[in-house]
């Protein structure tokens, strides 16, 4: 699960990001309203998204490294 770290560490800069006006106009205004920055707010939801997604992705790497562990310690002698 993705875990925010106490000091944020150096991340490469992406100049801009596209939302539609409206996304944009919810963005702020839920910034606003919970004291956040935008860019925190998207960071989290950023986080979470590829927790998600990225679970069954992990799931099945880790089913087919189970079953073929005997192959993949052949291949490693």
């Amino acid at each position: 699960m993705h875990q925010p770290t106490s000091q944020p560490q150096p991340q490469p800069h992406h100049p801009h990001l596209n939302l539609a006006p409206t996304l944009h106009q919810a963005l702020e205004d839920l910034a606003d309203a919970t004291g956040r920055s935008p860019e925190d707010l998207l960071r989290d939801a950023v986080g979470r998204y590829l927790d998600e997604e990225g679970a069954p992705v992990r799931a099945a790497v880790e089913r087919l490294a189970v079953a073929h562990a005997g192959l993949l310690r052949r291949l490693g002698e």
